[in-house]
Order: structure tokens, then C-alpha cells, then sequence
């Protein structure tokens, strides 16, 4: 049966059928290259499709028009290290070790056993790269991209406003090696482009994996000079402006390259607009808060993938994860998602045009890892539960009411409180939680 929350839009469905109908069998087989963009601290609200009037994104608005757009993708964490944790090894933030954000004085960093998509990958011979943010540990050797899979990185360890006085220089990086301390930042989406745009040129004729996090529109902002004051919404419509024609070239450059049939490009963001910076922040759209809480604007981001000729336009509204992103990608490439530690990811390349691989359970409960690691809520279906409640802004929406009950499907801006007209579902969401924290605590974290 066709899943209820995906709906083809722009081409009738006779004609999506003839057009698609022949790259069935090939889906199944083919090992695509893998490209996942990332965003930090991009909003939900922040690119035209999604309903900003003056942040210019005409290739991020053809790439959700003529790709997918997910609706309901959620980053697994409101905050960067615990996002970037989750997106390249498929768990939940607490299995980690660490603290949800890392610094230059942190000592820890990932572990070595767990195992990143890019190692899955290179392990079926894929070429690896990755060009910008890590911020998965410090400068020490062990904890870099290099060895944690990647074949190629230049970028910052850690988040562009982790500077002098309060931290060290920061350095931008190649591989292992220091290329320059406290760089212009102008310069950097830019760079960042160019190196991607040449990696896919330099692997065109074998499998690569490609990972662009952008080190913006995270505060400072530092648009390239060809984008400054061209955006109506100041600096940080500037900075989003520049991304968008950085996708752009990625994705010209796939065709141009003659590979963008045999590419799966993946857009998102790796939590919520980060609030507090006012107009040099982003915007959620009609979900509340941001960055830093358990809140639908700290965690449902932007999510759209590009694969010409393979996928018919459509909307997605199934719960999607970062962690998914993961699985699936393990699976396209042909590796195998390891067996012997927990993984919180689900294979969703049924969503992807792979007919053999069952559909992902409508109802599969999501849960939100807030500050510090904490499980403070649960969506499942329709409904999410508060358990516990945060915001970088200080506020307590609610009066200190706790446990807070919504219908996401009638209310994503979680302005109406349901708790005490629904109680059967406040324990049967408290219990989910219950069991998740229970589980999480037994099976244990890298330490």
C-alpha cells in the first residue's frame, strides 16, 4: 500500500509512472555516490521554499521542487557536536561520551570504535571527503576526519566563533596539518565549494562520498564579498544566499561531471536558527524557539534530496532523522550497519525508490535529546509529550506546567496544551520514555 505521507506534486501520476518506471530495477542494484550539505544553525524558515520572503534560495527551491522535500526531518540533537554525532554514526547523542557541544579545551572527542558513515563507506572503496565543519573533538590526531574514515578534509575543528580571548586560534585545517590561524571567514563558504566541486571532478569515474558541512550562517557571519548586501535580510540573509549558490555549484557540477543521475545529494541543517542572536540569527518559521531546545524549532530543520531521473518530485511527511540518513546511505553504498552496538536509525531508501526495502513504521516514536543529553520529550504519530522543557531565551512558555502534551499535525507551533485532556496518552508517551532512557542507560556509551 502507497505510504499516506508521500505525495507526488508537479507531474501527474501516469506520467511519473512512465518516467520512473524504467530506473525501478536499477535502484535496486545501483551504488550511488553520496553527497550530504550541511547547514549551521539554519532555520526551518530560512530558505524561500520554506517561506522566507527575502532570502533568495532559487537552487535550494529547484532542489526541494524537483527532488524531495521532507517535512517532518528532524536533526537528532538541538545542538552541533550531538547533531554531527548522530548524522555520521546513526545513534542517538547519550551513546556518545561526551558533553552535546564540544570546545578547544575539551578532552574528549569521538571514539575510536564507533564507526562513521564515511569509514562504512570507505570500506566498500568509496573515495571520501569532507570539506568544512567537523566539531567532533580536539586538534589531537585521533579525533580529526582523517582518521575516522575521510580521505581529505580542510576545514575548522570546531565552530566558527570559537575564538580568541575566550579559546586558542583557530585553525583552519588540511588533513592533519594547520594551513593558517584565525583565517579571514569571507573566504570560507567559498573555499569550501571550490574543494567540493573539484573532489567530485577528481572521482567523477569511481564511488565517492562527499560531506560539506558549512561552517555558516552560525555566528560571526562572514559572507563572501560577491554576496554582501545583496540580501534583504542583512548579514545572515547574505550568508544562506552564498550557500544556496554553493549547492548550486555542487549540483552543476554533478551534471557537468555526467554523474548527477548515479549522485543522491542530501540538504539539511544540523539543528534550529540560533535565536538568541536576533537579526543575526534565522527564523524557525511557525515552530517555536530554537537552537538549544527540545522545542520544534530547535530540531525540525530543513531536508531535501536531490537524484535527477531517479526521483519523482514529491512532498515527504514521514518522520525523518539524521540518524536515517546513516542507514540508508550504509545500505546504498552496499556496507553493513554495525551489529554490535546500538543504532538508532532506520533504512528509509524505500523512500528513495528502492521497492525491495519495507516502508518505515508510520508511527515510529522520535525522541528529544535537549541539553546535556537529557530525553525531554517524545514524538509518536500526531502527539509529543514534554517531559521537560528549555530555551536559550529564558522563557518558560508554560508556567513551569509540566508534562506538556501537542498534536503536532493541528498545532506545530505548540500553542495548545492537551496534557489534561488526553491522559491516556500522556502515560502511554511517558512510558515510551521511560523505556528509552531505561534502554539507553543499559546499553551503555563509549566512555
Amino acid at each position: 500500500m502507497k505510504n499516506k505521507y508521500v505525495y507526488t506534486t508537479l507531474l501527474s501520476t501516469t506520467a511519473v509512472s512512465c518516467l520512473f518506471a524504467a530506473e525501478k530495477e536499477k535502484k535496486e542494484t545501483v551504488t550511488p555516490n553520496i553527497v550530504i550539505i550541511y547547514c549551521d544553525d539554519l532555520g526551518y524558515g530560512d530558505i524561500g521554499i520554506t517561506g522566507h520572503p527575502d532570502i533568495k534560495t532559487p537552487n535550494l527551491d529547484r532542489m526541494a521542487t524537483n527532488g524531495i522535500r521532507f517535512t517532518n526531518y528532524y536533526s537528532a540533537s538541538p545542538a552541533s557536536t550531538a547533531s554531527r554525532y548522530a548524522l555520521l554514526t546513526g545513534r542517538y547523542p547519550p551513546r556518545a561520551g561526551f558533553r552535546w557541544v564540544l570546545n578547544p579545551d575539551s578532552e574528549q572527542g569521538i571514539h575510536p570504535q564507533e564507526v562513521t558513515l564515511a569509514e562504512a563507506l570507505k570500506e566498500k572503496g568509496y573515495a571520501t571527503a569532507m570539506f568544512g565543519k567537523w566539531h567532533l573533538g580536539s586538534t589531537k590526531k585521533e579525533y580529526l576526519p582523517l582518521q575516522n574514515g575521510f580521505d581529505e578534509w580542510v576545514g575548522f575543528p570546531y565552530s566558527n566563533d570559537m575564538l580568541p580571548p575566550k579559546y586558542q586560534d583557530i585553525a583552519l585545517m588540511c588533513g592533519n596539518d594547520t594551513l593558517e590561524l584565525n583565517p579571514d571567514q569571507s573566504f570560507l563558504t567559498e573555499m569550501f565549494t571550490e574543494k567540493a566541486t573539484s573532489f567530485i571532478r577528481e572521482n567523477k569515474e569511481k564511488p565517492f562520498f562527499l560531506y560539506v558541512p558549512y561552517s555558516m550562517p552560525h555566528t560571526p557571519l562572514y559572507p563572501g564579498k560577491a554576496f554582501l548586501g545583496k540580501s534583504k535580510r542583512g548579514l545572515y540573509g547574505d550568508a544562506v544566499e552564498e550557500i544556496d549558490w554553493g549547492v548550486g555549484q555542487i549540483l552543476e557540477t554533478l551534471r557537468e561531471a555526467g554523474v548527477e543521475k548515479n549522485t543522491i545529494v542530501w540538504f539539511a541543517s544540523d539543528n534550529g536558527p540560533w535565536v538568541i542572536q536576533n537579526e543575526k540569527g534565522g527564523s524557525a518559521g511557525l515552530f517555536r524557539d530554537g537552537k538549544g531546545s527540545t522545542w520544534e524549532g530547535g530540531m525540525r530543520v530543513p531536508c531535501f534530496v536531490s537524484w535527477p531521473g531517479r526521483l519523482a518530485p514529491q512532498i515527504n511527511e514521514a518522520i525523518v532523522t539524521s540518524m536515517d540518513i546513516f542507514v540508508t546511505s550504509v545500505y546504498m553504498g552496499g556496507g553493513t550497519v554495525p551489529d554490535d552496538r546500538a543504532i538508532d536509525g532506520e533504512n528509509i531508501a524505500s523512500y528513495l525508490g528502492y521497492t525491495q526495502m519495507p516502508t518505515k513504521e508510520e508511527d515510529t516514536p522520535f525522541f528529544y535529546f535537549g541539553i546535556n543529553h537529557q530525553l525531554m520529550a517524545v514524538r509518536k504519530g500526531e502527539w509529543k509529550l514534554h517531559v521537560k522543557t528549555y530555551s536559550q531565551l529564558n522563557i518558560d512558555y508554560y508556567n513551569g506546567k509540566l508534562p506538556l502534551l501537542f498534536n503536532i499535525y493541528t498545532d506545530p507551533s505548540e500553542k495548545y496544551d492537551l496534557a489534561d485532556k488526553h491522559p491516556e496518552i500522556v502515560r502511554e508517551l511517558t512510558l515510551l520514555l521511560e523505556e528509552k532512557k531505561k534502554e539507553v542507560e543499559t546499553t551503555g556509551s563509549w566512555k
